[in-house]
């Protein structure tokens, strides 16, 4: 006979809470590292962070809460594989489990570097590090302000440098940490300052060398933006020659290091100094052969007639009028000549043309009772009256008879 081995009864409930001090009991899932690819992420109004993680074959729902999210470095996003740190917790509500997260790793490189080209990416879409922003740096500035700290070896370097080439520039220190979380906000708070009191010409802001974690404060945001609203134009001088920060790429210019800064930032009056020299004797120069021109040219005009014999000068010109007023005169009358000819031919043709000279010839004219001219027998009938013109004077006739001759034309019988 099979001895039945009898079934434990428990509520839901009790199950759930079960599995939940089974998990938590045991000290491996309290300290995970779960590689996976982000899916479904999304930042909830509390500043909680929710998503999961997910390989070829399953998934695993996660949580990052508002305390741990805000210490990430870089915006995770939909598609990253990362390491997620945490423990796994149970939720006996709904029988479900999660890994609640304290910090999240991109794999292959660090959150820095990824949170750096990010920023770094978004900004240039933004435009801040568009050429057509830059500021042109002043040759000869009174003032330049250094935001830097005021502890470290880099802002000796560049107070040492400017009193080398170019003492005459007056600095203003204004103290900042460049290192830590307060760091940004007092980096960018010290630039907004320059540009209100208008403190400088020129505002240099950077700092010694150092690690990606060392440098992070001029990989800030907050920095990017006060440096890209300066009116006052920015020198951005960090680390060394190989290390590029988020403030290189916004400044107006950038400095390898703060000592390259400070000598981009003024001349060397040495050089100065032997230009000046150069143009004072290319000015010298000039100013030699100038005058040797106008001697020369003096001496030219000396012996001109017109220093020399100005009665002469004066009888050339005179003579010189004379012929000019003779050959005024000449024109004229050639003028006065041709016009006179051309009006005694008008005059003749017109001569030729009068009335007056073809009734010296035995010819009348004949006009009607309003004055107009009559040029045909067909305009008069018996009894009208018209007057004729002749050489020595008028008659006034009447028409007794009108006959039109064989050739169509009409004869008037007076």
């Amino acid at each position: 006979m099979t001895e039945t081995i009898p079934r434990m009864t428990v509520t839901v409930s009790e199950l759930n809470a079960a599995v939940k001090v089974l998990l938590e009991s045991d000290r491996r899932f309290l300290d995970l590292c779960v590689t996976g690819e982000l899916s479904n992420y999304k930042i909830y109004p509390s500043g909680h962070h929710y998503f999961s993680l997910k390989d070829q074959e399953s998934s695993l729902r996660c949580v990052m809460f508002r305390s741990s999210a805000q210490k990430l470095r870089f915006r995770p996003e939909n598609g990253m594989k990362v390491s997620a740190y945490g423990s796994l917790r149970v939720y006996p509500r709904d029988g479900a489990y999660q890994l609640n997260c304290t910090g999240i790793m991109p794999e292959g490189v660090g959150d820095l570097q990824v949170a750096y080209e990010q920023l770094k990416q978004r900004l240039r879409e933004e435009g801040l590090f568009d050429p057509a922003h830059k500021k042109p740096i002043p040759v000869f500035p009174d003032r330049v302000a250094l935001i830097t700290s005021s502890a470290g070896a880099a802002v000796r370097d560049m107070i040492r440098i400017f009193g080398q080439r170019w003492p005459m520039t007056e600095l203003v220190l204004l103290p900042v940490r460049v290192q830590g979380e307060e760091a940004p906000a007092e980096i960018a708070g010290a630039i907004r300052y320059a540009n209100e009191f208008d403190v400088a010409d020129l505002i240099i802001t950077g700092r010694g060398g150092g690690s990606l974690e060392d440098l992070w404060a001029f990989n800030d945001e907050r920095v990017a933006r006060a440096i890209y609203a300066s009116r006052i134009p920015v020198i951005s001088a960090v680390g060394h020659e190989p290390d590029v920060t988020i403030s290189d790429y916004v400044a107006d210019r950038r400095a390898s290091t703060p000592s390259n800064a400070a000598e981009i930032a003024v001349p060397d009056y040495r050089s100065v100094y032997e230009d000046l020299k150069k143009l004072e004797r290319k000015l010298r120069l000039s100013q030699e052969s100038r005058l040797t021109f106008c001697r020369q040219q003096l001496e030219f005009f000396g012996k001109k007639r017109v220093l020399t014999d100005a009665s002469g000068f004066v009888d050339l010109r005179r003579l010189e009028l004379d012929r000019l007023q003779e050959r005024m005169q000449m024109s004229t009358e050639n003028l006065l000549l041709g016009k006179r000819s051309a009006l005694v031919q008008k005059a003749a043709s017109l001569e030729a043309m009068s009335p007056l000279k073809v009734m010296s010839r035995g010819y009348l004219m004949a006009f009607g009772p309003s004055g107009e001219m009559l040029r045909s027998a067909r305009e008069l009938h018996e009894g009208d009256g018209f007057q004729l013109r002749l050489t020595d004077g008028t008659a006034d006739c009447r028409v007794e008879r009108v006959e039109v001759s064989e050739d169509g034309k009409t004869e008037a019988e007076l």
